[in-house]
């Protein structure tokens, strides 16, 4: 039942717990309560997802990185940064993938020279992003 409601609230954020519950067979309240137990166990999260060519960062890239030292601690100073919306270690080619998004190319240079600058980075390699094919956010719903 809850994939249910979470795959209701993947069409629509903003659907009434009303019209999820006649959709799903519950009431109002049931819904609410599924909803903010999904919530508090942080299974969901009920955010607006944004455009960022539409909002002027039209310069998107994934940085793969190689490190000499610990890749945890690598990865997590590369997250700090602000640019940076999406870090994850990796088994591979790469130690760490970091997704940037920029205003433009002389902010992804500044990135990249600034995680270069990480004592415990030994090699990046950039993949700027040329066209969005494909991005979705309803894994594991029906």
């Amino acid at each position: 039942m809850s994939k249910n409601i979470i795959g209701h609230l993947q069409e629509d954020g903003r659907r009434s717990y009303a019209s999820i519950g006649k959709a799903v067979g519950l009431s109002e309240a049931a819904v609410r309560q599924r909803v903010q137990k999904l919530l508090d166990s942080k299974v969901i999260q009920i955010v607006a997802v944004t455009d960022p060519l539409q909002l002027g960062f039209p310069r998107n890239a994934m940085i793969g990185v190689r490190c000499t030292g610990d890749m945890i601690k690598t990865a997590d100073e590369i997250a700090k940064l602000a640019a940076v919306d999406y870090c994850v270690v990796t088994a591979g080619k790469f130690d760490v993938l970091a997704e940037v998004v920029c205003e433009n190319d002389e902010d992804l240079l500044d990135i990249i020279h600034t995680i270069r600058a990480i004592k415990s980075v030994r090699e990046t390699e950039t993949f700027m992003y040329l066209s969005l094919r494909k991005q979705i956010y309803n894994w594991g719903t029906p």
